[in-house]
Formats: C-alpha cells, sequence, structure tokens
C-alpha cells in the first residue's frame, strides 16, 4: 500500500479521480442541510433514517475525494500554502461528515446537540475547499474572478484586470518592448494556467521573467541565444499526442506567429528590455511582427475591415445546424446582430468527406471554417469551395494537394488559409497566390520550398506568407526532442 502514497502512475491514476469523487460529498451535504431545513420549518416531511443515509454517503465520498486528493497533490505544481489550506478544509468536510452521522443515526447516544453544528461545519467548509480547489486548478481567484459590482466593492474584491484573450495591435512594432509587449503576452495567454503564482506544473513559473529566467524542475527552460537547446520551444513542436507536447493537448495551443516570434525572441539573446529595433530582424519573423500591427489583417485579427462581415444572409436552418452539429463539429454565431457562423472540427478528428455535404446548405453562412486534423481531402474541396462567402479557412494537418486548392482561388472572400502540415508545394502556392482576396497562407512543415515562397512573394508582394523554419531546423528541432525524450526515460528507469 504505501506505494500509493508515492509519486508512481498508479497515483497519478487514481488521484484524477479527484474532480469527480469531489462532486459527492458536495452534492449529499448539500441534500442533507436542506432536508433538514425543510424538515425542521415543517415544508417537508423526512425520515431521519432518509437524511442519515444520504450522511453517511457524504461521508465515505468525502474519505474518496480527500485520499484521492492527496494522491493528485503527490504530482507538485501546486501553491504550498494554498493547498495546504485546501487539504485541511477537505479533512474538516469529512470529519465534520462522519461525526454528522454518528449523531444522527443514533450511533453516539449523547451530545445530540452536537449533531446541527458539525453537519453546519461540514456544509460551509465544503464550499470554502471548493473555492480553494479552483485556485489551485484554475489560478488564484478563479471563482470570484468575475464578481460584477457592487458585490466585487462590497466584498472588498480588488478591480478586475482584463483577460488576455490575444495580443493587442501594436501601433509602433519598432518601438515595442520585445518581452513587455510581445513575449509576455503571448506566455499569458498559452502557458501561465499552468505555470503561475498559484499553480506550479514541473515547479515553473511563466508569469514573470525573473521566474521563467529561473526554470523548472528539470532546470532552465530556455538557453539565451540558442532555439534548438530551448526546451520551452523544443516541447512545443513535438506532436500534440505526444505526452511532453505543450500546450497540452486540448489546451490552445500556440499559432505558428507565436512560435516564431518566441523563437526570435531567445535567438536574439531573450532580453527583457530590448525594443524590436534594437534586434536583428529576420525574414522569418518579418510576418510574424506584421500581424502584431494594428490592421494587419494577421492569423488571429478580426478582420474588422473585411467585407464579408457586412453581408446579409439568411437567418440558417436550423435543421441544418443541428445535423452539422450531430457529427461533432461546433456551430458559433459570429456576432449577435449576423446571421454568418464559425465552424469548426475542433472536437471531431474523424470528420471527412463523407460528412462534408453537411455543410451545404449553410452556404451563405458559413464564413470561418476549421477542419484542421480532420480526415478531409481534395475530394472534401470541391464541396467547400460552394461556400461562397468563406473568409477564413483551417485545413492544416489534412491531406488536401494542390490539385484540390486549385479550385479555392475564385472564392472572393477568401482572406486567410491555413495549410501547415499538408503536402502543397510551390505549384500549389503559385496557384493560390492568384486570389484576388486572399491575404494571410499559413504553409509551415508543408512541401512548399523557401525558393518558391521568395519567387511568389516577388510577384506578390502584399501576400502575407508564413513559412516558419525551414525543413531541416524542423528535424533538428524534433530530433532533440527525442534525445531529451530518451535521456528521460532512461534516468527514470
Amino acid at each position: 500500500m504505501l506505494i500509493l502514497f508515492q509519486a508512481t502512475d498508479w497515483t497519478y491514476f487514481i488521484g484524477r479521480f479527484h474532480p469527480v469523487l469531489v462532486h459527492l460529498p458536495i452534492g449529499f451535504l448539500l441534500i442533507a442541510a436542506l432536508l433538514e431545513i425543510g424538515k425542521r420549518i415543517g415544508k417537508i416531511t423526512v425520515s431521519d433514517s432518509s437524511i442519515t443515509f444520504i450522511l453517511v454517503w457524504s461521508a465515505i465520498g468525502a474519505t474518496l475525494a480527500c485520499i484521492a486528493g492527496y494522491l493528485l497533490s503527490l504530482g507538485g505544481g501546486y501553491d504550498e500554502e494554498l493547498l495546504s489550506d485546501h487539504q485541511w478544509q477537505g479533512i474538516g468536510v469529512t470529519v465534520f461528515a462522519w461525526i454528522a452521522w454518528l449523531f444522527k443515526s443514533g450511533k453516539i447516544s449523547i451530545g445530540s446537540a452536537i449533531y446541527l453544528p458539525a453537519l453546519g461545519l461540514s456544509t460551509i467548509l465544503t464550499f470554502t475547499a471548493g473555492h480553494d480547489g479552483g485556485s489551485l486548478t484554475h489560478g488564484d481567484g478563479y471563482l470570484t474572478q468575475y464578481t460584477p459590482e457592487p458585490f466585487r466593492s462590497m466584498a472588498g474584491i480588488p478591480p478586475r484586470t482584463e483577460e488576455k484573450t490575444e495580443i493587442k495591435p501594436i501601433t509602433d512594432i519598432n518601438q515595442a518592448v520585445v518581452y513587455k509587449d510581445i513575449v509576455q503576452p503571448i506566455l499569458e495567454m498559452r502557458c501561465a494556467q499552468c505555470h503561475n503564482a498559484n499553480k506550479q506544473k514541473g515547479g515553473l513559473r511563466m508569469d514573470n521573467m525573473a521566474m521563467l529566467v529561473k526554470g523548472g524542475e528539470d532546470g532552465p527552460v530556455f538557453v539565451s541565444g540558442k532555439v534548438l537547446e530551448s526546451a520551452m520551444i523544443k516541447r512545443c513542436l513535438l506532436p500534440e499526442t505526444d505526452d511532453d507536447h505543450m500546450p497540452p493537448k486540448g489546451k490552445p495551443q500556440l499559432s505558428e506567429s507565436q512560435l516564431a516570434l518566441l523563437s526570435w525572441w531567445i535567438e536574439q539573446g531573450a532580453s527583457g528590455d530590448k525594443k524590436v529595433s534594437d534586434l536583428k530582424i529576420t525574414e522569418q519573423v518579418k510576418p510574424a511582427l506584421a500581424s502584431l500591427t494594428s490592421g494587419s489583417g494577421g492569423e488571429n485579427s478580426k478582420n474588422v475591415d473585411s467585407p464579408v462581415l457586412s453581408l446579409q444572409v439568411p437567418v440558417p436552418n436550423e435543421k441544418a445546424v443541428e445535423a452539422v452539429k450531430k457529427v461533432g463539429l461546433l456551430v458559433m454565431p459570429i456576432s449577435h446582430d449576423k446571421n454568418l457562423l464559425e465552424v469548426s472540427a475542433v472536437n471531431a478528428s474523424g470528420f471527412g468527406d463523407g460528412q462534408i455535404g453537411l455543410l451545404s446548405p449553410l452556404s451563405e453562412q458559413i464564413i470561418w471554417l476549421k477542419l484542421g486534423g480532420t480526415t478531409v481531402t481534395d475530394n472534401s474541396i470541391k464541396e467547400i469551395r460552394k461556400l461562397k462567402n468563406l473568409n477564413k479557412l483551417h485545413l492544416e494537418y489534412t491531406t488536401v494537394t494542390d490539385a484540390g486548392l486549385a479550385t479555392l482561388k475564385d472564392l472572393q472572400y477568401l482572406e486567410y488559409i491555413n495549410l501547415v502540415g499538408t503536402k502543397i508545394t510551390d505549384a500549389g502556392l503559385k496557384n493560390l497566390a492568384l486570389s484576388k482576396s486572399l491575404k494571410n497562407i499559413y504553409i509551415w512543415k508543408s512541401a512548399v520550398t523557401e525558393n518558391g515562397v521568395a519567387e511568389v512573394q516577388k510577384l506578390h508582394p502584399d501576400l502575407h506568407i508564413v513559412n516558419g523554419f525551414n525543413e531541416a531546423k524542423v528535424a533538428e528541432f524534433l530530433k532533440a526532442g527525442d534525445t531529451i525524450k530518451n535521456e528521460e526515460k532512461q534516468r527514470i528507469q
């Protein structure tokens, strides 16, 4: 049994059931408290044996949740003080739940006056433990983060800081401080949720420069001037299914532009105070920097000037929307006052040619389509080109080829296309570049060569082509990542 109280696969396996088990005592205790209140004020009739039955299961559930929670904590990466408070609150819930059951069931015939205080304390501690548990998992103040006024002021909660979901456009990119204005916002959006003051996975904090430089349990996460030796970049380049890939699968991932910016910052010395104008601007990072300027139309741009957003289209057919949702696609309105839609297969990797026809009834409404990582082929392109108002298209890591993509150049509103990890070649890129509307093409890790990009760029200088790193560098990155993984496994063995 001692092995269960050490950091092993078994402890992690059992520990991760804590979020499931913890809901048992929460539900049972609240039901018991409500039944007891209802009975005492004469609103309901319920037997003591029913309340006793609920209480015993609340105590059992709390006990199991405590055990799983302790095993989960062995993985580390949590604020010690907050973790300690959460653990003792959970233990308090368990102890008082058992006491309440003992006195309610008559197992202890004396001191019945202890029952109600014990039930009350157990219920109150459930709320406080839940608050600290939320803070441990999602960051400090998670449950109170969106408290509205005037309740926020009445409770003495500090004014809410705006949550970063994108980097604000930079008016003068040359005067931007690289770490403060570019790197830190990217890390806050993609990394700080698991690496902050309250939650430090791997002993690593990425919410400020000093902690980032310090690194984590495995040492520094970056080596100044040496991108290929920097773990924070190599982990991002691993396949998303790899356990060491960061951010973890299911979390918002770094875009190619963001990865290029972080790599460039490290390559140029990882300074905390230098401006863009102080560093050497490479050809690879120019498009990424350009995407940060106001009105640049980069990947995260909202395309405020795009003519497609002013279109008036009919209300989407409800049955057609439901049919699309049934195959696992997300259907989201672009704005509250428009009938324009975004359709995403982020949770439907099995979506393919057999279901693509379901999008046809929404050909006027769909303007953003995300099919990255699905099984669609050139056959699907025939249906996609029917979406006449399509503005953004994600086809990264699919098997589409030049032949299929050639038909997309006639879409009059298509401004953005992501073809990372596809088989598109120089010829395919040249064909796509003939589109009069296309502004942004992402073709990193495809068959397109640097010479091919250069040729297209000469003919279409306004076209924003993100080619990331060349194939040799990608291979070197991945090889280095595999080497680190093997070394770690050898150390464990």
